[in-house]
């Protein structure tokens, strides 16, 4: 009950978070230029949704194949079908409740693909590692091709980060989360040893047993070049899906490739910050787009059109995802059965 509590607490705060990025987004927007911020939407390319729709469901697509993948070396190939409603499905519960589309998603492939769960956990966290790799390399492309236009708020970003009130770097929020950490690590050390046959002891190892085998699958993939390909695919589109939501807007049609570069790499961090990236998204893109000459109305508008574009997708191919699960798997089901049982005489 007191976890439940604290997740609740905890949602509603980073909800809060991006209701109030969206009210100060507003706020930033002078009174005489709201006319530039409605005219944005009125006159928005919205028949662009189509051709940014299918270049986001292509990366979905990308995603729960590279999930698939890490899957193999541990013995397990469940369908591409099944894996892709496990992920979509999990991208619309983690619109009401953050992360727990992840477990989710591992519930379903346990249910309908028989593959145990704790060992899914540990292909989740080898996920987000290679994620936070690609958005790291997306940083850096970013710095590379406009760091003179971007590098300042980039840098004023990190500062607030790492350096305190006082204007010097912060040690004691280092310190404290390393303290954390080692003391969390003898403890668990501890408790393992002294209470090793305790059922509660035995089930955490199996779980944490599970998310080892889940990580160190990476080493085993056979398909290592076609991992990363995926892998590198994904934010490849979010790069496409990006430049072309551009051209939505006046204003921000016929930006380049490289502002759509440095535009993905910090509205990503919205997407990391706020539940869906509600506020954070659109206020991170509208400050890039401002620093290359973009009014942060129009960039404002645009960035809010184009999450909100994301969300509609999210929104559609999760529900017919949630809907499609169960009629596809009793179908296989049947098709399976049928393999399996030798044709019936059919004689008189």
């Amino acid at each position: 009950m007191k976890k439940k509590i604290l997740n609740i607490l905890k949602y509603v705060s980073f909800l809060g978070l991006g209701v109030f990025l969206v009210w100060w987004s507003l706020q930033q927007i002078p009174a005489d230029k709201w006319k530039d911020f409605r005219a944005a939407f009125s006159t928005a390319k919205y028949g662009l949704l189509i051709p940014v729709f299918f270049i986001l469901i292509f990366s979905h697509v990308l995603r729960a194949l590279r999930w698939k993948m890490l899957m193999l070396p541990m013995g397990y190939s469940p369908s591409l079908t099944n894996t892709f409603f496990a992920v979509m499905i999990g991208y619309l519960a983690n619109l009401a409740v953050p992360r727990l589309g992840e477990v989710l998603k591992c519930t379903i492939l346990a249910k309908y693909e028989h593959v145990p769960a704790e060992k899914l956990v540990g292909t989740i966290v080898a996920e987000r590692a290679f994620d936070v790799l690609c958005l790291a390399l997306v940083f850096l492309l970013a710095f590379a091709f406009q760091f003179e236009i971007i590098g300042d708020y980039g840098i004023s970003l990190l500062k607030r980060l790492f350096i305190g009130t006082s204007g010097n770097f912060d040690v004691s929020k280092f310190a404290i989360i390393i303290a954390v950490i080692i003391v969390a690590i003898f403890a668990l050390r501890m408790l393992f040893k002294k209470f090793s046959n305790f059922p509660l002891i035995v089930a955490i190892r199996k779980i944490l047993k599970g998310i080892w085998q889940g990580i160190v699958s990476v080493k085993d993939l056979k398909q290592k070049w076609q991992f990363i390909g995926a892998s590198l695919g994904i934010w490849a589109m979010y790069l496409l899906g990006t430049w072309v939501g551009f051209n939505g807007t006046a204003g921000t049609a016929g930006l380049s490739i490289e502002i759509a570069v440095s535009a993905l790499a910090f509205a990503s961090v919205g997407m990391i910050v706020t539940p869906g990236g509600i506020g954070a998204y659109a206020f991170l893109l509208a400050k890039i787009l401002q620093q290359n000459g973009v009014p942060f109305e129009i960039g404002f508008a645009n960035g809010t059109l184009q999450w909100f574009a994301q969300f509609l997708i999210i929104i559609f191919a999760g529900f017919v995802s949630l809907g499609l699960l169960p009629y596809y798997n009793k179908k296989k089901k049947k098709h399976e059965e049928a393999g399996n049982n030798p044709t019936k005489n059919t004689n008189t």
